[in-house]
């Protein structure tokens, strides 16, 4: 072999031996902490819901802001099938006003619907994304998406979006 081959040879060699990454696996201590108990977080997440719905229907605005993140581009959207109307509220400062003025314009509790025991739960780290069907006693059948964030250990409500049908099932 001469010098120039074996030059080569050394130098290819040393540039494989340099490139060449010691795959690392993670300690029980990382892989812990990326963990997360899907079951404990959807029970906090009805927690939330729940206390939310329950704060609306109840007209107590207090309790109801508690479990929204107050962020000026969250949205709260209406769809009403059965009387034909829509609203959209983005922002913390409308949503908190549309709320507070409908409190204040309609100050009498309405009946708690059956509180939720079961959502389709989609959660993306501090996030989650969240569906379900309720039924209420004055609106009927609705279906609503919430977004939620995790702030300080806590789930928000980040965005709602809520399709109401009426007292008709069929959502066709």
């Amino acid at each position: 072999m001469s010098n120039k081959t074996l030059s080569i040879f050394a130098l290819t060699l040393l540039l494989i031996i340099i490139s060449c990454k010691k795959i690392e696996t993670p300690t029980p201590t990382q892989t812990s902490e990326q963990t997360v108990n899907i079951e404990e977080e959807k029970k906090a997440i009805l927690e939330a819901l729940n206390s939310e719905t329950k704060a609306a229907f109840e007209r107590d605005y207090e309790g109801w802001k508690e479990k929204w993140l107050h962020d000026p581009n969250i949205t709260k959207t209406y769809i009403n099938f059965a009387d034909s109307t829509f609203s959209e509220s983005v922002g913390w400062d409308k949503i908190s006003l549309f709320v507070k003025t409908f409190i204040e314009e309609h100050p009498e509790p309405e009946p708690i619907p059956k509180l939720l025991k079961e959502i389709d739960l989609r959660l993306y780290g501090k996030g989650a994304w969240v569906t379900y069907e309720l039924k209420d006693s004055i609106r009927g059948l609705k279906r609503e998406t919430r977004l939620m964030e995790k702030i300080n250990g806590s789930w928000k409500i980040a965005g709602m979006q809520t399709t109401i049908y009426g007292f008709e099932t069929d959502k066709n």
